[in-house]
């Protein structure tokens, strides 16, 4: 016997939010370690730090492209409110408010933060190698098109945006015309004008974007697309893979060495021990080999075909060949990060705000992988 479709609304609603998410979701993993992580350093204002930055983590995690959509999801996704914390009666934060608490509470320090509590916590730390690390670089398309890349001795733009008024109005036509409606053409109205770059030489030298003056154009691979980036930069510990340091810098020939060694620097200060950091050719110089080196760190660098600076001393031993390896795998948490976290062009402007938004995404990044590590 079939059942009727009917559907009867319920005076009162008795909903456990704790009794609705599955014992085995994998947020329930990654909010734990969240909540940890953030009950320990931050204040509490009008809208609570803990989750503007739960929410932001969730936004990366879940491919939510703005922060409209992702009010609008709170409202009817009880897995969202239980994981920001809002109860099933809870009133929707409105995006605009959330959007500039969000921005002013997101800086680089707190991304950073939140990044070094998450590495910290007692069940991550274990997974975490202390010895061999990784490290490379990628570009993030920034916010601008090729069009605000001017000369630098060019006039400011004119932002009028104004259309003008509305079209006139259709004259009455003369007694002796037939009483036919005749249609006016429609008036102009302003367009992003078309731009011809054929012959036109450009460069970081001459030029620089209207809009972000900080994006630099740049390409990676010989024969690609110059487009107006930043580089992005992640150091990775070699035993599971997990991001451990990320930082940005304008896009240039030597961002990736000097972020290395900042990097690494910044997560083992000082340090007497002997780490390895392998790199791609990219990082094979001289002048950076014997950096890493000052450091007491062994450079397990790809060596270039001519004109190398790895001699036989690293390259003999098994080691290298292991790190060689394990740094392939940091092209995972930068294809995740362009895929699912948004980073493939970002929505920022200047390189601060970007640099949070990326160490933010590389954070989500480990994250994700937690709960599958943790249940190994």
């Amino acid at each position: 016997m079939r059942g009727t479709d009917e559907a009867s609304g319920s005076l009162f609603s008795y909903v456990d939010l704790e009794e609705r998410v599955p014992a085995g979701h994998p947020l329930r993993e990654i909010r734990q370690i969240v909540n940890d992580v953030l009950y320990t350093d931050f204040g509490r204002p009008s809208i609570a730090p803990e989750r503007l930055i739960r929410a932001s983590l969730l936004q990366i995690l879940f491919s939510i492209r703005s922060e409209r959509q992702l009010m609008q999801q709170m409202n009817y996704n009880l897995l969202f409110r239980w994981f920001f914390g809002l109860g099933i009666d809870d009133p929707v934060w409105v995006p605009t408010v959330f959007s500039k608490n969000r921005d002013r509470l997101l800086t680089n320090d707190i991304s950073h933060k939140v990044m070094a509590g998450i590495l910290e916590h007692p069940q991550v730390k274990p997974l975490l190698s202390d010895e061999h690390f990784s490290v490379d670089g990628t570009l993030v398309k920034a916010w601008e098109s090729m069009k605000s890349f001017q000369p630098k001795d060019s006039p400011p733009p004119d932002h009028d945006d104004d259309p003008g008024g509305p079209p006139p109005s259709i004259q009455e036509l003369p007694a002796d015309t037939d009483q036919q409606t005749q249609t006016q053409p429609m008036p102009d109205t302003p367009r992003n004008a078309e731009v011809n770059f054929r012959g036109e030489k450009r460069s970081n030298v001459t030029h620089a974007s209207v809009t972000d003056p900080d994006a630099r154009l740049y390409k990676q691979v010989p024969g690609a697309a110059a487009m107006l980036c930043f580089m992005g930069h992640t150091l990775m510990e070699n035993r599971n893979g997990l991001v451990v340091q990320a930082d940005l810098t304008h896009a240039d020939g030597h961002g990736e060495r000097k972020a290395a060694l900042e990097m690494i620097n910044r997560h083992s200060p000082g340090s007497t021990r002997r780490l390895t950091l392998g790199a791609d050719k990219g990082s094979d110089s001289a002048d950076f080999v014997a950096a890493l080196r000052r450091m007491v760190v062994t450079p397990h660098v790809a060596q270039k075909a001519r004109h190398s600076a790895i001699d036989g001393r690293t390259t003999h031993r098994p080691g290298y060949a292991l790190s060689q390896m394990c740094r392939k795998k940091i092209e995972e948490p930068f294809g995740w990060a362009k895929t699912v976290g948004g980073m493939a062009k970002t929505f920022h402007r200047g390189p601060d705000r970007v640099r949070a938004q990326f160490t933010m995404t590389m954070s989500a990044c480990n994250l994700a992988r937690l709960p599958k590590l943790l249940a190994a």
